[in-house]
């Protein structure tokens, strides 16, 4: 199994899942993350839930394919705009959704 180095950039763990095909390698990334996740002392539900939040917010930075695909590989969304299969914010929604999730409170580190 895959092992990330405690210190990681966010690019380096998650850029290579932006890249998986397979649904067995991705089963097999995921849990490479989850086992890393679980090293910050999170249980493994926590460090599922935290994964596919990560993933599906890294995946949004990609082009509508690669979302939909880490999607379904990942069993994960984009915590703010939502599963890519319902479509892509414009640009004035996607600014709009942030300004609410900033004066609301809820954004959150993750990790």
């Amino acid at each position: 199994m895959k092992k990330f180095p405690k210190k990681i950039t966010i690019g380096k763990k998650y850029e290579p899942a932006m890249e998986i095909t397979d649904p067995q390698e991705a089963s097999e990334y995921f849990e490479a993350c989850v086992v890393h996740t679980m090293g910050f002392d999170k249980t493994r539900e926590e460090a599922e839930k935290i994964e596919r939040i990560n993933l599906g917010y890294f995946a949004g930075y990609y082009d509508h394919e690669t979302r939909l695909r880490v999607e379904r590989l990942f069993n994960c969304e984009h915590p703010v705009f939502g599963k890519a299969k319902d479509g892509v914010p414009t640009p004035e929604e996607a600014f709009e959704m942030g300004k609410r999730l900033g004066g609301s409170g809820e954004a959150q580190r993750t990790v």
